[in-house]
């Protein structure tokens, strides 16, 4: 423990003035529950002013959410700590220096995951930016999800670099990553344990200070920082490799005509003292910012932090294989149109094809590698006219983007379901049939949403990920 460090803190006192850097579904809800707290004064949004995201500065300073889709009460928050003068948004960056405490909430995406290279491109700047403006005894933290080894090695180098301060003598350094899912950010925020990583124990100590004010059913877990790391990139590849279990269960019901939800259901029925069933939904793939990436970081650190030891990269990492499984499960969609349109005696060339949810996740607007976009391409590239439709998302670079379904499904060939929005559950088999203009229409669905034998007396040619059931029905004339 670091005397010094201890010794500025003290003589600094509590944590009162935080600012978050990035205003993203991570950095927005956090910002929203700091200021909220009623032991801080003042938080701050750090948001680059840039053509892409600038406006979500003018928006969050009127009390508003720029994140669409159900989050409960984020709005509402957000009125409540802007109109009390406790948060506000800016660009700003020198503003840094009046806070104890900064977060850092920035996507680490990878350009190529079979080079195992993320990159930190946005990170860094961030970076940059709190060390350029650090004060002696702020507390730094890295929500982001990062390669183990991070914080300490990289993150720490730039901050003491810009700043000319040491970490762990003069300033704070923490990972604390973030647990939210989209839908129920706020939730998450206050009930989900919270993992705290100091590089050493006054730094822990400090972060811990940060984030017990925000939590209500949530405790705080302490521990290193590298070992905070590996527990976020952990808990996302086993999640994902938890979803590829359920997606090879899926593709072999299909194979053996077999219901994959009975089966799921009778797997998650055995329960009972040392059993453990955690078994998860298939669909028609796996998108977000998160598990598409995750697997990838705690690879990478097996390989940085390793050394010498001996480490199952590529074909031969459980892992990597799980992200192979749930990366094809929108080729699989294709797969399932095809078969859907060949059993109607219809070709892809041509046809038009409603797809429906744009969103990796329901009743979101967030689109970030969203599963739809590789079938979309492949259907395209067969030939066929695809329509793009979403409740929740606006916008969305060289898709156009529809809220009129009723349009997007007229003289649809096809229909697929991408995206379980509770829009989607109470789609009526006649009105489809009606709009399509078909006498048999296919409908692919890949989240399970509708019913298949109402779709199928409709006189619809259906198809399901993991529906061997009713993959193969007598078509109603």
């Amino acid at each position: 423990m670091s005397s010094r460090l201890q010794s500025i803190i003290d003589r600094i006192g509590p944590i009162r003035n935080i600012g978050v850097i990035g205003m993203g579904y991570v950095g927005i809800p956090a910002a929203a529950l700091f200021a909220d707290a009623p032991g801080f004064e003042s938080v701050r949004g750090f948001q680059r002013d840039s053509p892409s995201s600038g406006y979500k500065i003018a928006m969050l300073n009127r009390g508003e959410s720029p994140l669409k889709g159900e989050e409960p009460g984020l709005e509402e928050l957000l009125g409540k700590v802007v109109g009390a003068g406790k948060f506000r948004c800016t660009s700003d960056f020198s503003e840094i220096a009046e806070c104890d405490a900064v977060t850092l909430a920035i996507q680490t995406p990878f350009k190529d995951p079979k080079d195992l290279i993320p990159d930190f491109s946005a990170l860094i700047e961030g970076l940059r930016q709190v060390g350029r403006h650090l004060s002696e005894g702020t507390l730094v933290v890295l929500e982001s999800t990062v390669t183990p080894g991070t914080t300490a090695g990289m993150a720490r180098e730039i901050l003491e670099e810009e700043s000319g301060l040491t970490a762990g003598e003069e300033f704070c350094l923490a990972h604390a990553p973030e647990r939210v899912m989209v839908g129920r950010l706020l939730r998450n925020i206050r009930e989900h344990d919270r993992i705290v990583g100091g590089i050493d124990d006054v730094s822990t100590a400090r972060a811990i200070e940060l984030y017990r004010p925000v939590l209500t059913t949530g405790k705080i877990i302490p521990m290193t920082a590298t070992a905070a790391e590996v527990t976020k990139t952990a808990e996302n590849a086993f999640r994902d490799l938890q979803i590829a279990a359920a997606n090879q269960l899926a593709l072999h019901c299909e194979a053996m005509g077999v219901n994959v939800y009975d089966v799921r259901a009778g797997i998650d029925s055995l329960k009972g003292e040392g059993i453990t069933r955690a078994i998860l939904w298939p669909g028609a793939g796996v998108g977000g910012h998160c598990l598409t990436k995750d697997s990838w970081h705690l690879e990478r650190g097996a390989q940085v932090l390793g050394g010498d030891l001996w480490y199952p990269h590529g074909a031969e990492s459980i892992f990597g294989v799980a992200r192979a499984i749930n990366e094809f499960m929108p080729r699989h969609m294709v797969h399932l149109t095809l078969e859907g349109l060949k059993r109607a005696d219809k070709f892809p060339e041509g046809a038009t094809v409603a797809l429906l949810g744009w969103a990796f996740i329901q009743n979101s607007d967030d689109t970030r590698n969203t599963p739809a976009e590789p079938y979309l391409a492949a259907m395209e590239e067969a030939g066929a006219e695809v329509r793009v439709h979403d409740p929740f998302v606006d916008e969305y670079p060289g898709i156009e983007v529809s809220h009129d379904l009723e349009g997007t499904l007229a003289g649809a060939d096809v229909v697929t379901i991408f995206t379980g929005h509770h829009h989607y559950a109470s789609l009526d088999p006649a009105r489809v049939k009606e709009l399509s203009g078909k006498e048999h229409p296919v409908i692919v669905d890949g989240r399970n949403v509708v019913d298949p034998d109402a779709f199928i007396r409709a006189g619809f040619v259906y198809k399901g990920i993991g529906r061997g059931d009713r993959n193969s029905h007598p078509v109603v004339p």
